[in-house]
């Protein structure tokens, strides 16, 4: 069966594929880290330390992930060899088709495990906090940050990250003027890490009468969640000015009858966090906290890779000239992302998840 020729050709592709991924994953070398914190897990006091016994085990699970998905994928390159020899010597062919479906899903798998191979980044299996901003163009650009706000959480929702909002502070008529989210998930950071910049949407108004066109824009900033026992970043608290206040929304079970809010401001950086969704004024301040942490970790890391200079240079204006994608809705659709020229002409699939494509394509950059 020629069918079967080309099968066992791409067969062949995947498997040296799927050893090229373990030489890149240092499968031996997270066996042996799998083997030491199973130890460190066996130690008599190990579960007293509460801190310590979460991140060991958080390691563990990751570990586990990606020693049980490329143990998987040669299973599964076997079973295929193991079907395509059987409709081999029986002719069946539904056993040929059988093994075609399985060679694509593999193919789609190996593609899967390959991105998690480019993310080796100091932070890029740590959650992260993303925030949204609406820049110049008044409700247009509000509207438009609600739209990406929806966007993200529906990309992480379907890569089974957790989303927490954080703060949010709703636009004058419509959208949102800025949301803070917080990711939870398996290399939450090293994903979204390449949506940091201005986003552009241009499309017909539905905010003008005269139905114009109208160009809105978003800046998004994304930043590590460092753990609780890493002391590289200390923030003097003489350094920081708290604010509370009433939090906004609709209110309710004390949300906006009492100073809960919590905003904290750094003066040597300018750096500016606030936190407003829990009912609990300490609960927002430890989130604020956090944030300011992360916030500086991450200007730390690109002043480490660029120096300060390329780093203002990057914090643009949330205005044209500015963006790192464009999203045209009018008069022709297509989206655009401006440093991976990776585009599409489905408008709709892009605001439902073509996003994959953008950090697909950015991570393959690295």
């Amino acid at each position: 069966m020629i069918e079967l020729d080309t099968y066992r050709q791409q067969l062949g592709q995947i498997r040296a594929s799927i050893t090229e991924v373990g030489g890149a994953l240092n499968i031996e070398s997270l066996k042996e880290q799998h083997m030491e914190l199973h130890e460190t897990m066996n130690e008599p006091d190990f579960w007293n330390d509460l801190e310590r016994s979460t991140q060991v085990s958080k390691k563990v699970r990751i570990i586990e992930n990606k020693l049980e998905h490329y143990g998987k994928l040669i299973s599964r390159a076997d079973d295929v060899e193991a079907t395509m020899e059987l409709a081999e010597e029986m002719q069946d062919a539904d056993l040929v088709a059988e093994a075609g479906e399985e060679i694509k899903k593999l193919t789609e798998d190996l593609a899967e495990l390959r991105l998690e191979t480019l993310l080796r980044g100091d932070y890029d299996n740590h959650n992260a906090y993303i925030s949204l901003h609406a820049g110049a163009g008044g409700t247009e650009a509000q509207d438009w940050t609600q739209m990406l706000s929806r966007m993200y959480q529906r990309y992480c929702e379907r890569h089974g990250f957790d989303v927490k909002v954080i703060d949010i502070l709703d636009g004058d008529e419509a959208g949102l003027k800025s949301i803070t989210m917080e990711i939870t998930g398996e290399n939450a950071y090293g994903f979204l890490r390449g949506e940091k910049g201005v986003h552009r949407l241009v499309r017909i108004s539905p905010f003008d009468a005269n139905a114009r066109r109208q160009t809105s824009f978003s800046s998004l900033d994304v930043s590590p969640i460092i753990e609780e026992d890493d002391d590289d970043i200390e923030i003097d608290m003489k350094d920081v000015r708290t604010d509370v206040y009433h939090a906004s929304g609709a209110g309710g079970q004390n949300v906006n009858k009492t100073s809960s809010a919590v905003r904290m401001t750094h003066y040597p950086t300018g750096i500016v966090v606030s936190s407003q969704t829990s009912r609990d004024q300490v609960h927002n301040r430890e989130n604020c906290i956090r944030m300011l942490k992360a916030k500086l970790l991450e200007l730390r890391e690109r002043e480490r890779e660029e120096k300060m200079a390329d780093i203002k240079g990057e914090m643009k204006k949330i205005e044209w000239g500015s963006q790192i994608r464009s999203y045209v809705f009018h008069p022709y659709s297509m989206v655009k992302d401006h440093r991976t020229g990776y585009e599409t002409s489905n408008v709709d699939a892009v605001m439902d998840g073509e996003i994959d494509g953008f950090i697909t394509a950015y991570l393959q950059m690295q």
